[in-house]
């Protein structure tokens, strides 16, 4: 892998100044930064490529196409799709997971049930209300324990031959716990529910083979992986997409319109209505690359270096509640905490003085917040190009922090 001065290198945004301080970015799981590699990528489709895609005959039209194409044959590959049809283009997590959800409140009826667990993010959780109120169908929820960790014994009593879709996340945004979804999927199969699994966390950290898992459909953002915002893909086996409607009409998802009734257009455009982010799904691809440059694994071993590092010198400050599973080995590079009596945003706001960014409150995890009876946390979360000499400033800035707020 590169070295950590080159990747450094690549993303200007870490050059700049915040409150007159060098910037140490520590909020990666709300958005990582962006290399020049997909900057370059953007500002080349702007200069080069801007045209409509799948529609034109011209040539920045069939260009466009083509790159647009080839970003999602990547993405295919990475994740490891059967087919490109199968890897359909989103403006992110969110949207893929409502996609799903629309799809199934047509499939859906009284006494059918879905799955969520406790430490969901609200993404993975009000579209599944919408769905049960719309439909009478019942959701049921994974309990968790103190370490946010679930209980599989009562996922186990939860699942019945009622039970259609079980929906739950890869990692915890606000703890960074990896969950068990191996198992989930093999377990939701065996009473013939499918699964959706939301990998916005899991995607940056872990390179998911869905074949492999056996899963049903998958849901990914690229700005969490050094691309774009605006862009992301759901991932859903090919005899599933078909089975569910679009939830979007306009150009390009449908085959014949006519006032008597229009047909829908094949996979994946039957749920791509309308002009995509094709800037963003290009861009997608650059981050796909970039990543297959650095190499995952190698991601993975740094982020969980520094994840191991930062805990032991938090575990040497005064007051300081941690959350999340213990076994570092089953977490991703996310550190949730408070110092206990202190307000997590008073703390957030000097670090923000300091030049470092975290985040602060309840990470769109408010069950996670109520289960604990806090307010909030403040969380930490590295991504590659993070340093140990830039928590080592952290932490000062930490006991600064305590020492004025206490």
């Amino acid at each position: 892998m590169k070295s950590i001065e080159q990747i450094r290198s690549d993303f200007p945004i870490l050059n700049r100044l915040v409150n007159n301080k060098p910037l140490i970015y520590f909020d990666n799981g709300a958005t990582s930064q962006t290399p020049n590699q997909v900057i370059n990528t953007i500002v080349n489709y702007y200069t080069q490529l801007n045209a409509n895609i799948h529609r034109g005959v011209h040539t920045l039209s069939q260009e466009s196409t083509d790159a647009y194409e080839q970003a999602r044959e990547k993405l295919r590959k990475h994740f490891n799709a059967k087919k490109s049809c199968e890897i359909i283009f989103t403006s992110g997590t969110t949207e893929s997971i409502n996609l799903v959800a629309n799809g199934y409140t047509s499939l859906l009826k009284s006494g059918d049930e879905i799955i969520v667990s406790a430490s969901e993010h609200h993404s993975n959780i009000v579209p599944w209300q919408f769905v049960c109120e719309r439909t009478g169908a019942t959701l049921k929820v994974i309990p968790m324990n103190e370490q946010g960790i679930w209980n599989m014994e009562s996922f186990d009593n939860l699942l019945t031959f009622s039970t259609k879709l079980v929906c739950v996340q890869h990692v915890s945004n606000a703890l960074g716990n990896i969950h068990p979804i191996a198992e989930i999927i093999e377990k939701a199969h065996q009473r013939g529910a499918k699964v959706l699994v939301d990998g916005a966390q899991s995607a940056p950290h872990i390179q998911p083979d869905v074949q492999s898992l056996d899963v049903d459909f998958y849901a990914v953002s690229a700005h969490k992986m050094y691309g774009p915002t605006g862009v992301g893909i759901l991932y859903g086996k090919e005899e599933l997409l078909n089975a569910i409607p679009p939830y979007q009409g306009g150009g390009e998802m449908i085959k014949e319109v006519r006032f008597e009734g229009s047909t829908y257009a094949d996979l994946p455009y039957k749920f791509e209505a309308g002009t995509p982010n094709i800037c963003g799904g290009i861009a997608f691809g650059a981050a796909i690359d970039y990543i297959h440059e650095l190499g995952i694994e190698n991601i993975a071993k740094h982020e969980q270096a520094l994840l191991r590092y930062a805990v032991e010198k938090l575990k040497e400050l005064e007051d300081i509640q941690l959350y999340g599973n213990p076994d570092l080995s089953k977490r991703t590079a996310v550190i949730s905490f408070n110092f206990r009596g202190i307000h997590p945003y008073d703390v957030g706001s000097i670090l923000d003085k300091l030049g470092i960014a975290v985040r602060t409150g309840h990470h769109c995890t408010q069950p996670i917040m109520d289960f604990f009876c806090i307010p909030g946390t403040i969380r930490v979360s590295f991504a590659v190009y993070n340093t140990f000499e830039e928590i080592d400033t952290f932490v000062e800035a930490l006991k600064k922090a305590h020492m004025m707020l206490s």
